[in-house]
């Protein structure tokens, strides 16, 4: 058994948090086997350049979605045209095909930006 540092409560030697108070209860093994890191308060920032094309891609993505037939013909997909400009008269915005467009590349700008991040 091994004193909790925090309040002082017997914990078993496999517990690495104080059941009572949540202080961490590590053996001088473990911190000592833990690497010091350089600089502590330096932190990674997500890339800046990539979240800003992220959400030009999403608003062009709004601006241009993809068109659908109306629901009275076989379904077919028109491409992608402008909001205010549909390839037909009565065509429809492809709500399903719009949704994955924008969840992928909201997906993939995050990731982008994550992957490609400034490190101090």
């Amino acid at each position: 058994m091994k004193p909790c540092p925090a309040c002082g409560r017997a914990l078993p030697e496999i517990n690495r948090y104080c059941t009572h108070c949540g202080a961490g209860v590590s053996s001088e093994t473990e911190r000592a086997a833990t690497p010091p890191t350089s600089n502590p308060t330096a932190k990674e920032q997500l890339n800046l350049n990539i979240l800003y094309g992220m959400i030009v891609v999403l608003l062009v993505s709004i601006l241009m979605p993809p068109w659908e037939t109306p629901p009275s013909q076989p379904a077919a997909f028109l491409g992608f045209h402008f909001i205010l400009s549909p390839p037909q008269p009565d065509a429809i915005v492809s709500r399903m095909l719009l949704t994955i467009e924008l969840t992928t590349t909201a997906i993939a700008g995050l990731y982008l930006s994550f992957l490609f991040r400034t490190r101090p």
